[in-house]
This record gives structure tokens, C-alpha cells and sequence, in this order.
């Protein structure tokens, strides 16, 4: 049996970003093109000030480039409007921020919920409690469910940060360092649920990281330097 040819999902050719920083222009990334294929398990690994920050965030449609193409979801990015822009966020991807950016007058329920609430999704009652309750079981958060975000501990907000990003269903799920707030077993609960999320919803999921668990468990690996592709490795 062959393997199926999977789609690509990001087109990356020659993303170029440059930041001014008083009289000087800092290169943040320096011609990065590379292909994420629909469905796949990828891990940016590389150093500090290597652009990995950078080039989720232009990824996710957070920043724009200052050269090159960018095409996710088969749409060319630069020629989306700010409405466009907001639209494919909200319902094609799921972030996970480091700050995890819950809402605090909200419970650990209501955050999660949020994306079924403003996504282009119409769900009833009953299927949103359902959904919710379910990754809120996954990520042993189900006895926290009415908590807000201030009585929990910084992985547990993680851990609901990390919900509320695959409640939706996005296409692309972009995590940044996703366990570097968890221990060891809450880690590997979180990247068991993941693997799931991405075998059975056939989410893609972008990680920056430094976990070498996620290297080993990733279907590809890339290494960035000095804001360009060092290495890229394919399982």
C-alpha cells in the first residue's frame, strides 16, 4: 500500500522579515522557503534570535512579511484584507500563545468555548458542552471547569490555553513551545493528546520548541539559524 500524498497546507517562498531598530534593520528572517504538508506533526526547532517566533507569527497571519510569498490554506496570503485576515485566524487556526492569553472574567469552560462562540461554526448548546467537556477531560482540567484563569496554576492555563486551541477543530493548530510550562507527565499527556487530535481530525500542528519529545515524535523537523532554514529533516 503507498502513502498517501498529503497537500500542502503552507507554501513559504523566500518569507523575508526585516524590523527597523533606530538607525539599523535587523533581519529577522532571510529567505525562508519551505512547504508544510496538510496533516503533518512539525517541530521548528533552533536558538534563540534564530526567527522561529517570527515565522509562526507570519504563519498564523499575525505579521505580514516584508518579501516573499506566503500561501496558507491555498490562499495566497498578501491578497487577503484585514477582514479576511481576521476570518482565516478565527476559524482556520488554532494558537497557543507562551502568555497563554485566557480571558480572566471568564471560567476555564467559557475560555475554552470562546472559538465555538465567534467561529463561522453553528453548533447547538449541547454539541459545544460536549466538545468542551471532552478536551477539558483530556487535558485533566474537568475539575477546574469553573475556575478563572487567576486560580489556576501556569500549566494549568496551559493546559486550558492548549483546549481552547483544538476545541474549533482549526485545520492548523500553531503552538508555541506548548509543554515548557507542564512536567513531565502533563507534558506527555498533552502531546498523546495532540497526536490524537492529529490522527483522527487530521489537524496539522506547528511547533516552536525546545522539547526534544516533540523532535522524536515530530514527522518533520525543522532547524533554523540566523533567520534562515539550517537543516530539515523528514520522517
Amino acid at each position: 500500500m503507498t502513502k498517501t500524498q498529503h497537500k500542502s497546507i503552507v507554501i513559504l517562498e523566500d518569507i523575508r522579515k526585516s524590523y527597523p531598530m533606530g538607525d539599523l534593520t535587523v533581519e529577522a528572517l532571510k529567505g525562508i522557503s519551505v512547504e508544510l504538508a496538510e496533516g503533518d506533526f512539525i517541530a521548528v526547532a533552533g536558538p534563540s534570535g534564530s526567527g522561529k517566533t517570527t515565522m509562526m507569527n507570519i504563519i498564523g497571519l499575525i505579521d505580514r512579511p516584508s518579501g516573499g510569498t506566503l500561501h496558507v490554506g491555498g490562499r495566497k496570503a498578501e491578497s487577503l484584507n484585514s477582514r479576511e485576515l481576521t476570518r482565516m485566524r478565527r476559524e482556520f487556526i488554532g494558537f497557543v500563545f507562551q502568555s497563554f492569553n485566557l480571558l480572566p472574567v471568564l471560567t476555564v469552560f467559557e475560555n475554552v468555548e470562546l472559538p465555538l462562540l465567534i467561529g463561522g461554526k453553528r453548533l447547538s448548546r449541547a454539541e459545544r458542552r460536549e466538545r468542551v467537556e471532552y478536551l477539558l477531560e483530556e487535558v485533566g482540567l474537568a475539575d477546574r471547569r469553573n475556575h478563572r484563569p487567576q486560580e489556576l496554576s501556569g500549566g494549568q492555563q496551559q493546559r486550558a490555553a492548549i483546549a481552547r486551541a483544538m476545541v474549533a477543530r482549526p485545520k492548523l493548530v500553531i503552538a508555541d513551545e506548548p509543554t515548557a510550562n507542564l512536567d513531565s507527565a502533563n507534558g506527555e499527556r498533552i502531546l498523546e493528546l495532540m497526536k490524537k487530535v492529529n490522527r483522527e481530525e487530521a489537524t496539522t500542528f506547528l511547533f516552536s520548541t525546545h522539547n526534544p519529545d516533540i523532535w522524536k515524535i515530530a514527522g518533520h523537523i525543522l532547524f533554523l539559524r540566523d533567520g534562515m532554514v539550517e537543516s530539515e529533516e523528514k520522517k
